[in-house]
């Protein structure tokens, strides 16, 4: 073979190598993500969720803090010592139940009794012995017989034409013609949307009890104190909530079996409205069928503000508000990724703990001005966590094109850059949050109830659900016990001009009109 034969066929091969060698460095990378995603599988599966970051996982290893804190004129302690002091607790248990109903029993010798077994002398007093226990009494149901007086004149009725009939006053009933009181609906709504009891089980627990009520019969009273009593209160707060300068959104799925137009396996949503933490607590959700920004943009009509949200981009067609990002989700990434990781590379200096510990950095910023005034912590910020996140902008571009997009890390730092105007706006204001983790508290309440409850059956039935947690919700923010709150609303409800906004706010959960009887005790410290 000639030298100009071996010339082509070696420049005939050249583009296939490299071909080939372009093809296994691809085939590479799509192996390491599905690994990645594998572990980060495995680890949502069956690994710890929590998301805290060991105290030595990057000081150590990154930012030589051993050479930093040393100090060679210190000197080594031989032996150290270490004193316990503990104070012993007196009158705890006294203090745990100090506003609790008091029954007392006495126990006494009888007068034949009160008699000196040595000398015949009548016995005194000499100090009493006090034990307490907790004594509780289960559920009891009744039936309340209302009985309204009529009266005449027997006066008129011998010498006039007609006579005056005059008729007891008695209160309206949360549900006309039917069993069901205000006691017995507020009992069945808490116990299933505070406790998380689904119907079917409450119906078994009322047949224990020689009560035989059917999940339909409850599911009828519940639907109608939200759509007759409950509603008129969700819009007043619905009202408030609109006045308010700061909200935080959030929006879980929701399934929703039968919907006219839609399989059964649909997904819905019930979306979350809250105020900040700077003001009265109001907690709204809302049932829609999709997740479509148009939902937050028509319930959010006529507000103007804040809106801290998360990274969804449905939010942004809310007109009038500057909206504000969520940390949380942003250090939530950079932690995936850590956990994404093989063994071997766990515990080493990699990417994705530097950006970590540049989250972390500001959360501690926020711990140390929890409990200060909104204007210091505006400052604070601005002199101690802008500088951070300066650093962290300029890491991040640096990065950017350093690492495989679809990768944990690459989506990390992908999602910091693409919300990066709202995760830095947090600056704007000291009442802001640094996360959007307020709004994922509240809505867990209705996480851990879908758990148990699985669905709802019509979309009248998930509004209904979306107002009863509103008003529970909303009720224990503002230190209400759910269910002596829900019992005084049917009982008030029926009785009060709904239309009238001062009887109304007189109501509402926040309200310093509401009788004592509502409010859960403070607990002693």
């Amino acid at each position: 073979m000639d030298l100009s034969m071996k010339t082509t066929l070696s420049h005939s091969k050249q583009p296939t190598i490299e071909s080939l060698q372009a093809q296994v460095e691809e085939l590479t990378e799509k192996v390491k993500w599905y690994e990645e995603q594998f572990r980060l599988s495995q680890q949502k599966r069956f690994g710890t969720s929590s998301e805290k970051t060991p105290n030595n996982q990057l000081a150590l290893e990154l930012f030589n803090e051993a050479e930093k804190e040393s100090d060679s004129e210190t000197p080594e302690s031989a032996v150290e010592t270490i004193i316990y002091s503990r104070k012993k607790k007196r009158g705890h248990r006294d203090e745990s139940v100090q506003n609790l109903p008091v029954e007392t029993i006495e126990y006494r010798l009888l007068d034949m009794e009160q008699v000196c077994l040595c000398c015949g002398g009548a016995l005194h007093e000499m100090s009493v012995e006090v034990r307490k226990e907790l004594t509780i009494v289960p559920a009891e149901v009744k039936v309340t017989e209302h009985k309204r007086y009529v009266y005449a004149c027997r006066k008129c009725e011998l010498d006039e034409v007609s006579t005056p009939i005059v008729t007891a006053k008695m209160p309206a009933p949360a549900f006309p013609k039917s069993i069901a009181s205000p006691s017995i609906m507020a009992y069945i709504m808490t116990q299933k949307y505070v406790e998380g009891l689904p119907l079917y089980r409450q119906e078994k627990h009322f047949e224990r009890m020689g009560i035989f009520l059917s999940r339909q019969t409850m599911g009828n009273w519940l639907l109608y104190g939200a759509d007759r009593w409950l509603v008129a209160l969700y819009e007043r707060m619905h009202e408030h909530l609109l006045t308010r300068t700061i909200l935080h959104a959030d929006e879980t799925t929701f399934q929703v079996l039968r919907v006219p137009g839609r399989a059964a396996t649909t997904k819905s949503y019930l979306w979350l409205y809250r105020t900040g933490r700077e003001d009265i607590p109001i907690v709204l959700y809302d049932y829609q069928p999709t997740r479509a920004g148009e939902h937050p943009k028509r319930f959010l009509t006529g507000f103007e503000g804040y809106l801290q949200v998360d990274g969804y981009s449905g939010y942004h067609q809310v007109p009038d508000v500057t909206l504000i990002g969520c940390w949380a989700h942003a250090r939530r990434k950079f932690d995936e990724a850590l956990k994404a990781l093989p063994d071997s590379q766990k515990g080493k200096k990699v990417k994705a703990s530097e950006g970590l510990h540049f989250c972390n950095q500001l959360y501690s910023i926020e711990r140390k001005l929890r409990h200060v005034n909104p204007t210091e912590r505006y400052e604070q910020r601005l002199k101690k966590s802008r500088p951070i996140l300066d650093l962290f902008s300029a890491w991040l571009h640096e990065q950017k094109d350093r690492v495989l997009p679809k990768s944990a890390l690459g989506k990390a730092i992908t999602y910091c850059l693409n919300q990066w105007n709202h995760l830095e706006a947090f600056l704007l204001d000291g009442r802001l949050e640094i996360d959007n983790n307020r709004s994922e508290r509240s809505i867990k309440p209705f996480v851990i109830g879908r758990k148990n409850w699985m669905f709802s059956n019509t979309p009248r039935g998930a509004r209904g659900s979306a107002i009863m947690y509103s008003v529970v919700e909303t009720a224990k923010e503002n230190g209400l016990s759910p269910y002596h709150y829900l019992r005084y609303l049917f009982e008030t409800l029926p009785n009060i001009d709904l239309n009238n906004k001062e009887e109304m706010d007189k109501i509402l959960p926040w309200s310093a009109d509401l009788p004592s009887s509502c409010r859960v005790p403070k607990k002693v410290k």
